[in-house]
């Protein structure tokens, strides 16, 4: 059986001739039984901390256990984003590596007909010169042949027929119509 603080204030001995002295038994157990009583209630105060630390514990186990799972589905999902962004790095250098390859083949394209349309110009070109020089050249002939003495006659037929004459409206009195190689006169 448990005895209390109030037990021990309580309790009676009984008396017999030659016994304690009642008036320090009484003293010793009121203070037996402070001393008992504040042991009491520290136990009690410490039974609550334990109880209260105990719930705590619990709590910050089942803390424990959900941060766990949470550090799991944090690690499985990091994984997850590594692979995706793997996977559009990828998919993004795929389509960047097909632009440049029609970028490139656009600008091939472009230098080969830049190509072609310098070749064309070289040609063009090329007609050119040689028709100016066939120009020159028939120039050249014609002005040699109007400094010859012995054609000076023919020169001036030359000038006559390389110069436009103008035309009298047909039916004029007096009008005959030129023959070519004729000089106006």
């Amino acid at each position: 059986m448990r005895m209390t603080p109030l037990d021990i204030q309580n309790h009676r001995f009984p008396t017999r001739w030659k016994g304690y002295d009642r008036a320090e038994v009484d003293g010793f157990l009121e203070l037996l039984a402070q001393d008992y009583e504040s042991l009491v209630h520290e136990v009690e105060f410490l039974r609550e901390t334990v109880r209260n630390l105990e719930g705590r514990v619990n709590d910050l186990q089942a803390n424990e256990g959900i941060l766990r799972e949470t550090l799991i589905t944090a690690q499985a999902m990091a994984e997850d984003l590594k692979k995706t962004a793997t996977k559009e790095a990828e998919i993004t250098l795929g389509e960047a590596e097909v632009r440049a390859e029609k970028v490139l083949d656009a600008a091939h394209r472009r230098a080969a007909k830049l190509a072609e349309d310098i070749r064309e110009m070289k040609a063009l070109r090329s007609r050119l010169a040689g028709a100016v020089r066939e120009t020159i050249q028939t120039h050249l002939t014609l002005l040699e042949g109007l400094g010859a003495p012995d054609a000076e006659d023919t020169a001036e037929e030359k000038i006559a027929y390389l110069t436009p004459t103008p035309r009298a409206p047909k039916g004029e009195a007096g009008d005959k119509p030129r023959r070519r190689g004729e000089l106006a006169g």
